[in-house]
C-alpha cells in the first residue's frame, strides 16, 4: 500500500489496524562511470515496495535527495544541506503523527543519510514535544540500512571480496539492474581506483576519486545478484520492521 496511490479515507481506514509508515530515503548522487545517478533511491524504494508488501505496510513517497554535499563536484549530483534534510524529516513525521501515526520506519540507501537522519530524531521528537500533539511521546523513529544488513554484506563478500569497496559498489548497482534493466550502463573503468575512506569536501572527493568510484568494481554486478540482493533485504528489513511495530 502506497501513500501517494491511496485516498484519505484509505489512509484512515488503514490507521484503525497499524500506526506504521516505511519511508524510502536514498540520495541523488554520481555513482562512477557506470552507476545510475537514482541508485540509492531506487535500492530503498524498491526494496521498501518489497517489505510493505511482506508485512502489510504503508509506504510514504521515495525520499530522492539525501545529504550527499560531497558528491556535488560531480554533474547531475543533488544534495541537501543537513540542515535542510534535518527540517524535511521533521515536517513529514510531524504532518503525520497528527493523525496518530507513530512507528516511522527509514529504509535507507545512502550511508551519508545515516548521522543526519539521526540527528533529525532527535530535532523531531523535540518539535512534536513543543507542539504538543496527542501521542507525541509515542513517535518512534527508526533506520534500516539495507546495505548493512547482514545476510547482504555476507552476500557482497562473498561475490565480490574487497571489489565490493564503499561507493558505486557492484551490490548497490545490482540492485538497479534488477530494478531496471532496461538502464543498464557500460563504460570503460580505470584499472586504478583509489580505496581510501576519508570524505570531506566535494572538491577534495573528486580528487581523491576521479571517476566518483570507492574502491569497487561495479563490472561485477548482474541483476541475477541483484535479486539475491533484493530478496535478503527484504526478508531481514520485513523482521526488523514488524520487531520495531512491537516494541514498546
Amino acid at each position: 500500500m502506497q501513500l501517494h496511490l491511496s485516498t484519505w479515507p484509505e489512509i484512515e481506514t488503514y490507521l484503525q489496524t497499524s500506526t506504521g509508515i516505511i519511508f524510502p530515503i536514498g540520495s541523488t548522487e554520481q555513482h562512477g562511470p557506470t552507476g545510475l545517478i537514482g541508485t540509492d533511491a531506487i535500492c530503498a524504494e524498491v526494496i521498501s515496495k518489497g517489505v510493505a508488501e511482506a508485512t502489510g505496510a504503508l509506504v510514504g513517497p521515495t525520499i530522492n535527495v539525501g545529504m550527499a554535499l560531497h558528491h556535488t563536484a560531480f554533474p547531475g549530483s543533488i544534495s541537501f544541506k543537513p540542515s535542510t534534510l534535518i527540517l524535511l524529516i521533521r515536517d513529514y513525521v510531524s504532518s503525520l503523527a497528527k493523525y496518530g501515526f507513530t512507528k516511522f520506519y527509514f529504509i535507507n540507501g545512502h550511508g551519508g543519510n545515516i548521522a543526519t537522519l539521526k540527528a533529525a530524531f532527535s530535532e523531531t521528537y523535540a518539535y512534536l514535544d513543543d507542539l504538543k500533539i496527542p501521542n507525541a511521546d509515542r513517535v518512534q523513529c527508526q533506520i534500516g540500512n539495507w546495505f548493512m544488513c547482514g545476510s547482504v554484506y555476507k552476500l557482497a563478500k562473498e561475490l565480490y571480496g574487497d571489489q565490493e569497496g564503499s561507493h558505486a559498489t557492484p551490490s548497490e548497482v545490482a540492485l538497479t539492474q534488477f530494478a531496471y534493466p532496461e538502464a543498464i550502463k557500460k563504460a570503460p573503468l580505470s584499472e586504478e581506483v583509489s580505496h581510501q575512506h576519508k570524505i570531506y569536501g566535494a572538491a577534495d572527493f573528486r580528487r581523491r576519486f576521479p571517476d566518483g568510484r570507492m574502491g569497487s568494481n561495479p563490472d561485477l554486478a548482474t541483476p541475477e545478484h541483484g535479486q539475491k540482493f533484493y530478496e535478503l533485504a527484504v526478508k531481514e528489513l520485513s523482521n526488523s520492521y514488524l520487531e520495531f511495530l512491537s516494541a514498546e
